[in-house]
């Protein structure tokens, strides 16, 4: 019998430190200096966790906000926000390394995603401190809170990357970084994750997938067509309606794509990719000018068509660079899984080979027809004697 137990308590122990992580929960946490916390919670992104103890008679809340940070020199923060959901509003305390290499806790009032400044907060700090081991930071901290009665708060969450002369810098915008965020009851000991975060990630999606199917693959098509395929006698005037279709279609799609982008950052007015948005801006532009080049296209023998092919022809380039451009910007805000850049870069690169291939077929096309334009007879000067008869004077 003894035996057995023996066995038994030893498989246990095995599985244990064979598998660590699996029982990585608050509840298995302990702390140094005999702090004791009535409630924890296994935040639901960014691997933290949350303790604390809320006295509603005092308002008083005790802490202690576990994490990891992004890098070995970053930083950790726990924030309360009492106008909204998100990190802007939200006042924060941030734990990171002092020039001492010594653990500190600030307090910043969180106005936007530009550099933070150290500044006083909604709620009295009575008590703050912060510890780091084996690469965990946590911060410990009593605060009391203005509105006494009040047991729910919407709580913030975050990891940095680094630390700047004593100012934390941004922190990625991964899904997990924008999910740290939910509703926390101080009384009943739940946090209840929010959805803004996934919402947020879907309109991303979507943004991105519009543009890239528009300016970044209709676009270029619809330009193949009009350059390379009317240089073949038999596709006219099929080359011009398929021109057209792409075009339009593209210029439709993009639209969509560009509200959402508007859309995206109005709900996020702290966070700001300037060159996507201004490349944004002018490509939405241009495609306008190209939607009235239409409507204005004078006809073949027209004095002003010269003038109209430099128009068309250059915004139609200059929208197809701009184009890829931004589509690669939006790639590296997005930050997809690396098969979908890989993707694009392939398909790119076949029509760019598609296009070199119909480059050299036309400039074929063309120089056999001005070989044969220069080497045909005027009609009526060889009267059939052999050679040319002089011009009557």
């Amino acid at each position: 019998m003894a035996s057995s137990l023996t066995l038994v308590t030893l498989l246990l122990l095995m599985v244990s430190l064979i598998s660590p992580s699996q029982s990585a929960t608050c509840q298995s946490q302990t702390f140094t200096s005999n702090r004791l916390y009535t409630f924890c919670n296994d935040l639901p992104s960014l691997n933290s966790y949350l303790h604390w103890t809320y006295d509603p008679a005092n308002s008083t809340l005790s802490l202690s906000f576990i994490a990891t940070p992004a890098r070995p020199n970053g930083w950790i923060a726990w924030a309360i926000n009492p106008t909204s959901t998100g990190m802007v509003g939200s006042q924060a305390l941030i734990a990171f390394k002092d020039s001492k290499d010594a653990m500190t806790v600030k307090t910043y009032n969180i106005t936007s995603y530009n550099p933070l400044t150290e500044s006083k907060v909604w709620y009295e700090v009575k008590e703050s401190s912060a510890e780091i081991s084996g690469g965990v930071m946590r911060i410990f901290a009593t605060i009391v809170l203005p509105e006494k009665g009040k047991s729910t708060v919407n709580h913030v969450w975050q990891v940095g990357p680094s630390v700047t002369t004593g100012v934390p810098d941004k922190h990625e915008f991964q899904p997990a970084n924008l999910n740290s965020k939910g509703s926390l009851d101080l009384l009943k000991g739940q946090s209840t994750a929010s959805t803004d975060g996934g919402s947020r990630t879907k309109k991303k999606n979507i943004h991105g997938i519009l543009n890239v199917v528009s300016w970044g693959i209709m676009f270029p098509i619809g330009i193949i067509i009009a350059r390379y395929v009317r240089t073949f006698p038999s596709a006219d005037p099929a080359w011009f309606y398929l021109h057209i279709i792409c075009q339009v279609s593209a210029y439709a799609i993009g639209v969509a794509g560009w509200g959402t982008g508007l859309k995206l950052g109005s709900e996020s007015k702290g966070v700001r990719y300037t060159g996507h948005r201004n490349i944004g801006i002018a490509l939405f532009s241009l495609a306008t000018l190209q939607i009235f080049a239409l409507l204005l296209r004078p006809k073949k023998d027209h004095k002003f068509r010269f003038y109209w092919n430099i128009y068309h022809h250059g915004i139609g380039y200059t929208v197809l660079v701009l184009s890829i451009i931004n589509v690669f910007k939006g790639l590296d805000i997005l930050k997809p899984e690396q098969k979908w850049k890989d993707a694009y870069i392939i398909l790119i690169a076949v029509l760019g080979g598609i296009a070199l291939l119909l480059e050299a077929i036309t400039w074929i096309i063309v120089l056999r027809r001005k070989s044969r334009k220069s080497t045909k007879p005027y009609d009526g000067l060889n009267n059939g004697h052999g050679r040319q008869e002089p011009l009557a004077p």
